[in-house]
């Protein structure tokens, strides 16, 4: 019998937690399942939306932050969440209502419509879904 999976949980370091959580639980609406005791100045945070879980860890230990993050932090930052069913042009009209700029949805040559943007540690975010024929753009 193999390993049975019911879900992931990515775990990602976040340079300012207060930023990082006024990102993903106050604009894109994410939920606190727990974190480990300080509120927005916690150390790792648990978030959710819907069926999809986050976790956010800071990059340094408390005491030891440096007052701008590393030049090259955000190298390797590139597709690193990608939600599916999303309706990205819905999400997109959603997150303009939220004060972001970003560039409208379009559709990859391999038949998915996609919304990228960054979050505030410049990770990459997509949200996509299959193209139907009928709203092919």
């Amino acid at each position: 019998m193999g390993i049975e999976i019911r879900g992931m949980c990515p775990l990602i370091s976040a340079f300012n937690m207060p930023r990082s959580l006024a990102f993903y639980r106050d604009v894109l609406g994410f939920e606190i399942v727990a974190d480990s005791g300080n509120g927005d100045d916690s150390s790792w945070v648990w978030i959710r939306l819907n069926d999809t879980d986050l976790m956010l860890n800071d990059q340094y230990e408390p005491g030891h932050v440096p007052e701008s993050p590393p030049s090259d932090r955000q190298k390797w930052h590139h597709d690193t969440c990608l939600y599916f069913d999303a309706d990205p042009d819905a999400v997109h009209e959603y997150l303009i209502s939220k004060g972001l700029d970003l560039k409208p949805p379009m559709d990859a040559p391999y038949g998915m419509r996609q919304l990228y943007l960054n979050d505030p540690d410049g990770y990459n975010i997509c949200f996509q879904r299959p193209v139907t024929n009928d709203e092919a753009r």
